[in-house]
């Protein structure tokens, strides 16, 4: 299926590893060009050099997401670079777990107040493009209880729901679409369910044997999903929230 990306340009936040490297990597694949930040310098070159090498054009930035000036800059930057922008994604998280202050404002700044700085940064471009897509990557963490400990992670990623929501409605006039993304748990080499592997392999197998499908995903089938809603094939999906978790929860969405 061709999806209608070829020379479309996307940009993706927390581009450099698990979801977002490879939500920037399908882009890549079906011809976008990519603009991308992470926090670590060394790790957005080696990024931008393997897009660049699928045949792609691609720009990135270290930078923190919670620093609203810099955000908003490279949003900007990465706009003029590439003469325009079509699509973005929000999916850096500070993975933030716990009931204290500081996990809640590190969530607040990070996961919530990142997307919608983005997302205002971000709309004058979509605008021009006619056709723009903003998505937020949430998580089934928002639409269910798993636990206290993970209250501050939670929260935040319920708040994407009803921002995310209420966005779509402002910006369909605009020829933009928002729509959110729930991933389930999500397994990668060096990501947060590698390292309970290692440390906590008995929660580990608990939370395999909790999905019916007795596995977690992959980064990839993340990916597909967040670049088909991005693309002109979803082009009359918006205020969605299509959860990616194998089954695992068991509300029945209203």
């Amino acid at each position: 299926m061709d999806l209608h990306l070829a020379g479309k340009h996307v940009l993706v936040t927390g581009g450099t590893r698990g979801i977002g490297r490879a939500i920037a990597e399908t882009f890549a694949r079906e011809g976008a060009n990519v603009s991308l930040c992470a926090r670590t310098a060394g790790e957005v070159a080696d990024t931008v050099k393997a897009l660049q090498d699928m045949g792609v054009k691609a720009f990135g930035r270290a930078l923190d997401v919670t620093d609203k000036e810099a955000l908003q800059s490279f949003i900007g930057a990465a706009a003029r670079e590439m003469d325009g922008l079509d699509g973005i994604v929000a999916n850096t998280s500070a993975l933030s777990s716990g009931s204290d202050v500081a996990a809640f404002d590190a969530a607040y700044r990070t996961d919530l107040l990142h997307t919608r700085n983005a997302a205002e940064a971000a709309i004058p471009f979509l605008e021009k493009s006619k056709a723009g897509s903003i998505i937020a990557i949430s998580s089934i963490s928002g639409s269910e209880d798993y636990g206290y400990d993970g209250v501050s992670y939670g929260t935040m990623k319920a708040a994407l729901f009803f921002y995310m929501k209420s966005l779509a409605r402002h910006v369909a006039g605009r020829n933009i679409r928002a729509n959110i993304v729930s991933p389930g748990t999500t397994y990668f080499e060096g990501g947060f369910w590698d390292s309970v592997k290692k440390n906590d392999p008995q929660q580990f197998a608990e939370t395999i044997a909790f999905n019916p499908m007795k596995r977690m995903a992959t980064p990839q089938e993340i990916a597909d999903v967040t670049v088909f809603l991005s693309s002109a094939r979803a082009s009359f999906v918006s205020g969605a929230n299509v959860v990616v978790d194998g089954t695992a929860t068991q509300r029945i969405p209203n």
